[in-house]
């Protein structure tokens, strides 16, 4: 499988509920299994093919379950790639956005002055601030946080569909710009 095919499915496709609520983001490959299985119907489409041995499918950009779902309070796994996704890959001393490869995770409170490894203390951070922040409190560096911390909430995940639909023009009036 080519590289340009593996990106194409992992690419992002909005996923909404019966009533057209936007309830998630998923995968290209997965909205495809989705709708193969009768689970969602593409509401959006790509015109881009995708090929089986037996069968050519569009390319969903949008899907709607066909069926209501109940979606529970959503509780995110506290993760380096929920965090990054969180702080929208940008440092949140300096503000520069970067790929996930150039970030690090920094403890706003250090560990070693009693700071806790969870959502409300880890942020987002580049290189050269982590390490000029290093084991001090922010005010004690010279740096400020461009937003606190904070868990990740259904509102968290709304904002981020919000960006992430910023670069398809098919999921604007299912986001409520």
């Amino acid at each position: 499988m080519s590289e340009a095919h593996q990106r194409l499915l992992q690419s992002p496709v909005l996923v909404l509920n019966a009533t057209y609520e936007p309830v998630n983001v998923t995968a290209v490959r997965r909205a495809i299994v989705l709708v193969l299985k009768g689970v969602a119907t593409a509401e959006e489409e790509d015109g881009v093919f995708v090929h089986s041995a037996r069968l050519g499918l569009r390319v969903p950009s949008v899907i709607r379950l066909t069926e209501f779902r109940r979606i529970p309070h959503q509780v995110r796994a506290l993760s380096r790639k929920n965090i990054l996704i969180r702080d929208r890959y940008t440092c949140q001393f300096c503000g520069r956005a970067l790929p996930a490869s150039e970030l690090t995770l920094d403890h706003v409170i250090p560990r070693s002055r009693g700071g806790h490894t969870d959502w409300d203390n880890l942020v987002a951070c580049c290189h050269r601030c982590n390490n000029l922040k290093g084991d001090r409190l922010p005010q004690e560096a010279g740096l400020t946080l461009r937003r606190s911390p904070r868990p990740f909430t259904l509102h968290t995940s709304r904002q981020i569909m919000r960006v992430l639909g910023r670069s398809d023009e098919r999921w604007r009036k299912y986001l409520f710009y």
